[in-house]
Formats: C-alpha cells, structure tokens, sequence
C-alpha cells in the first residue's frame, strides 16, 4: 500500500476518533488550511501525536513454517494487507 493512501487512511481514523466523544473536539477544529495542516493549534498538535503513535508502531509477521511456501506467501501478503489497511507499518 502506498504511503500517501496509508496517510489519508489515518488522518480519516484521527478525524472520526477526534469528532467522537473520546475525542472531545468538534468539526470546527478540524478546518484545515491550504497546506492540509490543521488550523486549530491543539488539533494540528494532536494530529502530530497520532501520526507518532502510529509511526511507533510496526508489526511483525508471525512465521508459517509448517505450510507450503506458497501457501505461506499468500497468508504473508493477505496479514500485511489487512495490517496496512489500519495505516500501520509491517516489518520487511
């Protein structure tokens, strides 16, 4: 999955976790300037912190050794795919 999908994949979990009731902030503070950064400093702040968090988070896949290696390949891509699918990394 490319980069650039993995990011607006993210910022659209951050966006519906900020509007949430956790989240306690309201679409106002989601307006977004020119540059795609926040114009609200503590939702700018708290997106940066989201993307740290998932940025510390990388996955590493499980080994299939009693399978086929084909079969391995495939169960390898189809984990990596849903792991990215959630904007997080999974190791080479």
């Amino acid at each position: 999955m490319d980069t650039n999908n993995m990011r607006d994949i993210s910022r659209e979990q951050f966006e519906k976790f900020a509007l949430s009731a956790e989240g306690g902030l309201f679409a106002g503070h989601l307006a977004k300037g020119e540059d795609g950064e926040y114009l609200n400093y503590a939702a700018q702040c708290y997106w940066l912190f989201w993307q740290a968090s998932r940025e510390a988070v990388v996955v590493e896949l499980p080994k299939f050794d009693e399978y086929p290696s084909s079969m391995e390949h495939d169960m390898r891509e189809s984990l990596r795919s849903a792991i990215e699918a959630q904007s997080l990394k999974v190791a080479p």
